[in-house]
């Protein structure tokens, strides 16, 4: 896929537990298209959420490796995705939303 780390069997994690993780400051995607398709996979999952309250999955990599989140999103920011209670996401360590 997009780096040598297997996103494709992302660990599972609860959304409550992403405050704890440390996210690095480099981005996870090589290519500008792949950014550009990430932003709008964004918008459509921020619609998705608020119109019809539908899950959506969040493949991302923090410092220990890449990790799935099931769940609403709430809001998108220039850098980061708001889930419910406040959790966020900086958008430059997503893979992919499903």
């Amino acid at each position: 896929m997009t780096n040598a780390t297997n996103i494709s069997r992302p660990l599972s994690i609860e959304k409550e537990n992403i405050r704890g993780l440390k996210f690095p400051d480099n981005e996870v995607l090589a290519s500008k298209d792949a950014i550009k398709i990430r932003q709008s996979n964004l918008e459509r999952a921020l619609k998705l959420g608020n119109l019809e309250h539908n899950k959506i999955k969040i493949v991302f990599e923090d410092s220990e490796g890449v990790k799935q989140v099931e769940t609403t999103v709430w809001g998108v920011t220039d850098k980061r995705v708001i889930l419910k209670q406040g959790v966020l996401i900086p958008i430059h360590r997503i893979h992919e939303i499903k």
